[in-house]
């Protein structure tokens, strides 16, 4: 590295420190806001999200198992925006019909299955210690 060239760190576009945490914040918040607006699955999740959360606050005995119902509804909305991510780049890349692409939607869409079960098997567990058993 000579003497003009600055380290690694002071290119980053985002900065460094507390501002990049600032910065940081505010992509995701633009994240969650352009899966909002572009992605009605992720706003049908969220409305099962929002509907599951005040619930979930009756339903729950202890801090742990509040945590693992309100954990897997989270767990569904990340997943669901990855998923929205994966497509955006296929999209981006090209609409004709292609194995790979098809593949990787089919493997985000898979995915947002997964998390829909972990919610499924979360709050059937939870409701059957507490209720059923």
């Amino acid at each position: 590295m000579n003497e003009n060239d600055s380290p690694p760190e002071k290119n980053k576009p985002n900065g460094s420190g507390f501002s990049r945490i600032l910065k940081a914040t505010r992509c995701s918040f633009l994240g969650l806001q352009a899966a909002y607006k572009h992605e009605s699955a992720f706003r049908q999740e969220l409305c099962l999200c929002l509907g599951l959360f005040p619930l979930s606050l009756f339903i729950a005995t202890s801090g742990m198992q509040l945590a693992l119902l309100l954990s897997s509804l989270i767990l569904l909305l990340l997943v669901e925006v990855i998923n929205s991510a994966i497509e955006a780049v296929v999209d981006r890349i090209g609409l004709e019909h292609h194995e790979l692409s098809g593949r990787a939607k089919d493997l985000g869409s898979a995915a947002v299955f997964l998390a829909l079960s972990i919610c499924v098997v979360t709050w059937g567990g939870i409701l059957f210690d507490n209720f059923l058993s």
